[in-house]
């Protein structure tokens, strides 16, 4: 017998967390690094919502994790945010319009995809066709005048797309922590090794962040990475790496409203049919992951 779903409403507002509030992230990341040193402003992110969640969590008597659950919450954390959100947040510095980013980082599937066949993951003919329908949307990205205007912009913003995919499929396989504190240990280890690359890289706060600046901040650290990051690591962990990345479909939509609307960001017809082309080939991709049928639990 097919026992009831768990928490449908925990995976229903989960899923709205990534879909709104990560979209919405973009333009925070854009005013934030007006003011702030961009390495460092992602280091202080996490490493302020890691220290919170990790002490509310061993306030509420949750163990502290082992030496092998924290080796693999860094490797997770250095992948999905010292690269994956670094890099964005570099690429946004950088020049590179906050719904573009978005846009760039909606290819994530399409690597999660690809990545998935190193652990012997197998790709069904639909999401064949969507990787490769994917790969021209990212073409199309790059003729648009915001990429080639920052060429630096546009490497960065797909390293960073590809290493959260591998992250995110690797994250299956390895012994990390239960439930929240696994995203309070990669965020704790992911803002260190931003911190360490923001002294290395020689970034200086020459003057005090604007209120915005401030503002940002906030909204990173409790929606963008307390909020939305752990309803990431909770999806990871329950339903199929491509479902989870399904935020993808929705967060570029977000992110060039958006942008147009409180950034003053201009989107060209390129960027527009990429974004169509990109946000179909999700679609096909994430088609399979929700016609799957359910597992059959014993009761």
């Amino acid at each position: 017998m097919t026992a009831p779903r768990r928490f449908p409403l925990l995976l229903i507002g989960a899923f709205l967390a990534l879909y709104l509030v990560w979209g919405s992230t973009y333009l925070a990341i854009r005013i934030g690094v007006e003011s702030w040193p961009p390495l460092l402003m992602a280091g202080v992110r996490f490493v302020i919502a890691g220290s919170l969640m990790y002490a509310f969590l061993r306030w509420r008597g949750v163990p502290a994790p082992t030496w092998p659950q924290w080796r693999s919450a860094g490797a997770i954390g250095f992948l999905l945010l010292s690269c994956g959100n670094g890099g964005v947040t570099l690429a946004e510095h950088a020049g590179v319009a906050s719904g573009v980013a978005a846009l760039a980082v909606a290819t994530v599937p399409l690597f999660t995809l690809l990545f998935g066949l190193l652990f012997g993951h197998r790709n069904s003919r639909l999401e064949w066709a969507g990787i490769f329908l994917g790969l021209a949307g990212i073409g199309l990205l790059n003729l648009g005048s915001n990429l080639q205007a920052s060429p630096m912009g546009a490497a960065l913003i797909l390293f960073a797309a590809a290493a959260w995919a591998f992250g995110s499929v690797w994250s299956k396989s390895l012994p990390l922590p239960q439930g929240a504190m696994a995203s309070a240990a990669e965020m704790l280890v992911g803002g260190a090794a931003l911190l360490l690359g923001s002294a290395l890289s020689g970034e200086r706060l020459t003057q005090m962040p604007t209120a915005a600046g401030w503002g940002a901040l906030a909204y990173l650290v409790l929606f963008g990475s307390i909020i939305a990051f752990s309803s990431y690591m909770y999806l990871l962990k329950n339903v199929r790496p491509a479902a989870a990345t399904s935020y993808a479909y929705v967060n570029p939509v977000v992110a060039v409203l958006l942008g147009i609307a409180f950034a003053g960001e201009h989107i060209g017809a390129e960027e527009c049919m990429a974004m169509a082309v990109i946000v179909g080939a999700v679609v096909l991709i994430g088609l399979p992951q929700w016609r799957k049928a359910p597992a059959v639990r014993a009761s």
